[in-house]
């Protein structure tokens, strides 16, 4: 298939399935083996990592089996490997590559990139006028008290073809975007320009929608008994076009589902707006078309790309305030009471709630009325305190909540902490850096080369504007209540302190309906503990979906905020479970 480019994703995060590197070699044709492993979490976990281990480490240590496993059928096969693995430390990923290879007397030339730690460089970049504002709180990190750990840019794809210009065939990437380890391969084989903006945006959107495993693949899938099965999952692989049309398939005989639906979920997944930024090219995602073209085979195409933005993302993680949770569990009548009367108890044995910077106090009401069992009589009692000082945490207030044991309400019980036990935590800072700032370096064996972004080539911006879609009146008359889910899919995940929550319908009616009644205030009113937030709201007519943006909800990211789904992985199906009334024809529909 000279045609087309199949690249296949083996991986959707730190601890995704090891065999599933062997299994898409194994499976099938492919020209390219990706992983991507770099949540915005797991930048965390290496820099933890790092600490613990050494500084040589700060990679992904499961990727060394995946390629020894995996290197001698690449060689054969001609398939080349690529990989944002290399984390915060690619070069010695990059020396443990060389080893096993070595070891195993098979010979491919490794490539690694570097230029994305500016840790070093951050005061030196605030004295020349870079505020790395903080994209969710909109305030300067000049204003934050807490210490830089890491500090990464978001590269794109250019150096990756690079690499692979080179000859290189492995390459081990840094904090790339997540889809540039699709969009590179794609630029290597058609040898597109930097201006070849619809052929990136589509490969954009290829590499957003496999970028998560088996997620696309039925995986997570709101319809899910539409999926054949859930054993040995397959995982998706883009064959993209020489114009960025793409299809999405997987390995026959695998579990799991292709559909217009799987696909549509996936590309509603952690995004904002419709345009979708990427330091190589904008993607339009209101203008492309999917189309079912056979048994777990979906097509992809038109979707249009304008010039990149002036800036690149920067991942940077600082190191936050000390923090301590406590779990109990209520029993019972009176709930409400129990647990004002132990909260005060807590507070009045550690010497009161002010010495605190901080406290967080959640009643998470999951008992039932007159429960059929002794767990469906619990309520749960978070309660997290943070302070600048480590002495009024640890060992001594988990002491002094365990005096009360036998002194306070019945039928109390613990259930350990809720994910801080005293230490500090890490708090994430997304922010941008002005691209002129960026270079990637790309070395292959006694070879370095530099490699600027596209926007400091000097190129003709191109920015494309989708003309509004006029959508049929929704349907009226008699009404039905209803599960909001029965008609619609959702998909929902962490976008740094912000959620989005995409929200899909399967016909033209149902998105006509959808599009007048899913306003942002009906959204807070079927989620009412989403109203304190601001929340905007994005239209997708072409995918009969929208997409809610909610502000602030987890707090300074997935390792500091305090929720129980601290990625909100959660929220769609919990939107999809409330009770709406709709017409009855749409109902019809589905029956």
């Amino acid at each position: 298939m000279s045609d087309v480019i199949r690249i296949g994703n083996c991986s959707g995060f730190y601890g995704d399935r090891l065999a599933a590197a062997k299994e898409m070699i194994d499976g099938g044709p492919i020209d390219v083996l990706t992983g991507d492993y770099l949540a915005e979490l797991t930048m965390t976990i290496l820099y933890n990592q790092m600490q613990t281990r050494g500084e040589n480490m700060g990679y992904v240590g499961t990727f060394l089996k995946q390629v020894r496993d995996v290197a001698k059928d690449c060689k054969e096969r001609n398939i080349k490997i690529v990989s944002n693995a290399g984390g915060l430390n690619p070069k010695s990923m990059a020396d443990e590559i060389e080893k096993i290879l070595a070891e195993l007397s098979i010979e491919m030339k490794v490539a690694y990139i570097d230029g994305d730690d500016i840790k070093n460089d951050i005061e030196k970049f605030q004295s020349e006028g870079e505020q790395f504002v903080n994209i969710d709180r909109g305030i300067p990190l000049s204003e934050s008290s807490n210490t830089v750990v890491t500090a990464n840019t978001y590269f794109g794809a250019w150096g990756i073809k690079e690499a692979l210009d080179q000859g290189a065939d492995i390459v081990i990437c840094p904090r790339v975007t997540d889809a540039a380890v699709v969009i590179g391969p794609a630029a290597w084989k058609f040898n597109w320009a930097r201006n070849d903006y619809d052929a990136l945006a589509g490969a954009l959107a290829a590499g957003h929608i496999i970028e998560c495993g088996a997620q696309c693949c039925g995986g997570n899938y709101s319809f899910f008994e539409e999926v054949p099965s859930f054993r040995d999952v397959g995982y998706p692989i883009a064959e993209i076009e020489a114009d960025g049309s793409f299809t999405v398939t997987k390995h026959p005989g695998t579990g799991g589902l292709i559909s217009v639906g799987t696909i549509t979920a996936q590309l509603l997944y952690e995004i904002k707006a419709p345009a979708y930024y990427n330091p190589d090219v904008i993607a339009h995602f209101d203008t492309m078309a999917i189309e079912q073209t056979g048994e777990d085979r979906v097509y992809v195409s038109g979707c249009r790309g304008s010039s990149p933005p002036p800036t690149h993302k920067v991942c940077v993680n600082t190191l936050g305030i000390n923090k301590q949770s406590l779990e109990i569990l209520l029993t019972g009548l009176d709930i409400e009471r129990k647990a004002e009367i132990f909260v005060d108890q807590i507070f009045h044995n550690l010497g009161g709630q002010d010495q605190f910077d901080d406290v967080d106090i959640k009643l998470i009401r999951s008992d039932k009325e007159n429960p059929a069992t002794n767990e469906e009589a619990h309520a749960a009692l978070r309660i997290t305190v943070s302070s600048t000082d480590p002495s009024k945490l640890g060992r001594l207030f988990q002491a002094k909540v365990t005096e009360l044991g036998l002194a306070c309400i019945p039928g109390n019980t613990g259930r350990g902490a809720s994910g801080y036990n005293g230490t500090p935590v890490i708090a994430y800072w997304p922010t941008v850096i002005d691209s002129n700032r960026v270079t990637e370096h790309v070395y292959l064996g006694d070879k370095s080369t530099d490699v600027l972004p596209t926007q400091r080539l000097d190129l003709e911006e191109i920015y494309y504007q989708q003309v509004p879609v006029n959508l049929a009146p929704a349907p009226g008359g008699e009404t039905v209540r209803t599960p909001f889910g029965r008609l619609y899919g959702t998909r929902s995940g962490d976008k740094g302190g912000a959620a989005n929550c995409g929200v899909w319908a399967r016909t033209d009616e149902a998105y006509s309906f959808l599009f007048e009644f899913l306003t942002i205030e009906k959204f807070k009113e079927l989620a009412p503990d989403m109203a304190e937030y601001d929340i905007e709201r994005f239209e997708l007519p072409n995918l009969r979906a929208l997409n809610f943006y909610i502000h602030d909800v987890l707090g300074e990211g997935v390792s500091s905020n305090h929720r129980i789904d601290k990625q909100a992985k959660s929220l769609g199906e919990y939107l999809r479970a409330k009770h709406i009334d709709v017409p009855s024809v749409l109902v019809e529909q589905i029956t």
